[in-house]
């Protein structure tokens, strides 16, 4: 594999924003509530957190070789500091075509917001995206790469082409959600087809973290929530009343209903999404077909380090 500065009649430059701006919100899992700034950065600067409430101000990179835990979202850490839930915000940068940008953040966690990347588009839209004088690098894929893992049925692949495109199949072997396709074929198309799509969740890894207080900052207005066994009544006015909903019911679909599908395949949609901001830590664009079957954030990020291996192989 190479790394490649791509030339053709249309080369491709690096982009920034032109201007700072500020998301406010909750993180899903700390429950701290703060904001992050995103601020334009110069060429083959690329993406960097900066924590404005440590000592010092460290910086971490987007990188793959900074991730310490992908257990409920993607962390990266430095030296003690950690960075938590940044899979959409990069997802978000990537959709977007911005190569450069620092990202102050005055509390551990990414803002959940509504589970997507939709308010970060938003925000970095109205920033404004510069286009910068330095060509984009890309890593060229030139041959197969694949991952692959039997006890928990992740499978990754990515195989040479001309563009970025990414294919994900999900299966849970639920009634309420069993297998759901999404595809990406250009990223032009992530704003409307992807970034609106929002996390979720099953109704009893619900409960279980509630019950370990590991969703701090969780209510009903940033996940969607599949039911997959019988609820009585008690239980959803139970649900109703720690979310400080005055009623919740489930939906003909087997959802809660405290939200309505943007797509019926929402699901794999967001699971897309999080394959893009995950891949994205291998620092630079890709060229190349990705297909991904029962992927998660472990499985990203372990993909990302393969094919990182394999530039050096």
């Amino acid at each position: 594999m190479i790394i490649a500065i791509y030339k053709s009649q249309m080369t491709e430059f690096q982009c920034t924003i032109k201007n700072p701006v500020r998301v406010e919100g909750t993180g899903l899992h700390t429950g701290q509530h703060g904001s992050i700034t995103f601020h334009p950065a110069p060429e083959g600067h690329g993406i960097k957190f900066r924590r404005i409430d440590k000592e010092g101000q460290p910086e971490i990179p987007a990188h793959v070789s900074y991730v310490v835990d992908t257990s409920r979202g993607t962390t990266l850490g430095v030296n003690g500091t950690r960075v938590y839930t940044i899979e959409h915000v990069l997802a978000s940068l990537t959709g977007l075509g911005i190569d450069n940008v620092l990202i102050d953040m005055d509390m551990d966690e990414i803002p959940i917001k509504d589970g997507s990347s939709r308010y970060f588009v938003e925000a970095l839209e109205t920033a404004g995206i510069e286009t910068q004088k330095a060509h984009r690098e890309f890593l060229v894929i030139d041959r197969e790469i694949s991952i692959k893992d039997e006890k928990t049925g992740f499978e990754l692949k990515i195989v040479p082409d001309n563009n970025y495109s990414v294919h994900v199949t999900i299966d849970y072997a639920t009634q309420v959600l069993n297998v759901q396709e999404a595809i990406l074929e250009k990223l032009e198309d992530f704003k409307n087809e992807i970034a609106p799509c929002r996390t979720f969740v099953f109704l009893h890894e619900l409960e279980f973290l509630l019950h370990n207080n590991l969703i701090k900052g969780g209510d009903l207005s940033n996940a969607i929530v599949f039911v997959n066994r019988k609820v009585s009544q008690e239980e959803l006015d139970r649900l109703a009343g720690l979310f400080n909903k005055p009623k919740v019911k489930v939906k003909d679909e087997g959802i809660l209903n405290n939200l309505d599908l943007h797509f019926p395949n929402e699901p794999a949609r967001h699971k897309l999404l999080d394959v893009i901001g995950d891949l994205s830590l291998v620092g630079k664009r890709i060229k190349g077909k990705v297909t991904a079957y029962k992927p998660g954030h472990y499985a990203n990020t372990e993909f990302a380090k393969l094919i990182l291996n394999n530039i050096n192989s």
